[in-house]
């Protein structure tokens, strides 16, 4: 498979074509790949409110009834419920891990066995969040893709 990259000018909108025989179950990954890196959410920080794109969250968080959006080293607040930030992101590589968090699978480096059948899940930033062990199946399901 031979893969070319064009630069298109500014006036010209970023476009990706994939030219195959027929359109398998690889190419349909593909094109859910690149869906899952599109699009943002509304957060908002010291009273302003930001366009987080999808593809820079790490994981979204549920603390005291307040809904949280973590990226790389911020966090943002947001209005939404946690139940509808998975309904918008699942097919979008996000998938819940315990009762209060969504996370990015993009964004896992490794998992590990932690206490009581729960993980442990590092992700690129080194930060770890803990897999509850009723969301396990689910997760290593979604993994193995």
């Amino acid at each position: 498979m031979e893969i070319k990259i064009v630069t298109v000018g500014e006036q010209v909108q970023e476009y990706i074509e994939i030219g195959c025989h027929q359109s398998n179950r690889n190419i349909a990954e593909i094109v859910r790949f690149l869906k899952s890196r599109q699009g943002s959410v509304d957060g908002m920080k010291d009273d302003r409110q930001y366009q987080l794109p999808v593809v820079d969250i790490f994981y979204i968080e549920s603390v005291d009834e307040r809904t949280f959006i973590y990226l790389e080293k911020d966090c943002y607040e947001s209005r939404k419920k946690l139940y509808e930030f998975e309904e918008i992101l699942t097919s979008r590589n996000f998938a819940r891990i315990s009762k209060a968090v969504i996370i990015n699978l993009m964004k896992i480096v490794s998992i590990s066995p932690a206490l009581n059948g729960r993980f442990l899940c590092r992700l690129t930033n080194g930060e770890e969040v803990i897999i509850s062990r009723k969301y396990v199946p689910a997760i290593k399901e979604k993994l193995k893709g």
